[in-house]
């Protein structure tokens, strides 16, 4: 079985500052892998390479078929097939929810008005905001906002969605509802990887967790792993509360 993301010896500094050490690891159609570990350890920015959104000084990465790192890659193509949701919403204000939603639907896969009012009304009740279409962003919680970003990026149909600590600046009431619904698309079938604090969570849905530390894959296992870390950077990383 060929895997859908695949990262070989990625190295990417910022100035001096060497953030990625040679991170390998490779995820399977269907898996969903938690990315844990202190601010700094590199998993943002390991999970934004995947996207292009950061360019690799060294290594390959490989997407959907697609090398990631070859600078003529199709950024366009790689992004219908690569969804990601960050800890800000972006959100437009001045349109409604489900206008923030079909935008891409219209503008980058060209669909027709009705087909694009259909997708984006289903990817709103995938996410639990049938109710909520005609509202405007600032109407919702922060909770709300999160699960239409959500909504916007699964009504691309991509084949692999990555998620950045997406519930971080949400309270814990509003963050339960955006891990439900990432816990749903983890039952479904869809391939996620996901930089999280939240271990509980970790723990109970991911395949696997991947623990980084300065700038490596320093321990990598199911979620029992968390139950009885191997390393003594890992055990002293959960001993802190994080």
């Amino acid at each position: 079985m060929s895997a859908i993301v695949k990262l070989d010896q990625i190295y990417k500094s910022f100035g001096s500052n060497q953030v990625l050490k040679g991170v390998s690891f490779e995820v399977q159609k269907g898996e969903m892998i938690a990315i844990i570990g202190a601010s700094g350890s590199g998993k943002s920015t390991a999970l934004r390479c995947i996207d292009r959104l950061e360019k690799i000084d060294s290594g390959t990465i490989e997407v959907c078929g697609m090398r990631v790192d070859d600078p003529a890659v199709d950024l366009h193509k790689l992004r219908q097939e690569v969804g990601i949701v960050f800890q800000s919403y972006n959100l437009f204000p001045h349109l409604t929810v489900q206008e923030n939603i079909m935008l891409a639907l219209r503008h980058v896969k060209q669909q027709p008005k009705a087909q694009a009012l259909t997708v984006s009304m289903a990817a709103l009740e995938q996410v639990g905001l049938g109710n909520k279409a005609d509202a405007y962003p600032e109407q919702l919680s922060g909770g709300q906002q999160q699960r239409v970003a959500i909504a916007r990026s699964l009504a691309m149909a991509p084949k692999v969605m990555l998620f950045d600590e997406v519930t971080s600046a949400l309270d814990p009431q509003l963050t339960g509802e955006v891990l439900r619904v990432m816990e749903d698309l983890a039952a479904g079938g869809m391939t996620m990887l996901l930089v999280t604090h939240e271990m509980a969570f970790a723990k109970r849905v991911a395949d696997r967790i991947i623990y980084m530390h300065q700038g490596t894959v320093w321990e990598v296992g199911p979620g029992e792993m968390l139950d009885n870390p191997k390393t003594p950077e890992l055990h002293a990383f959960l001993n802190n509360g994080l």
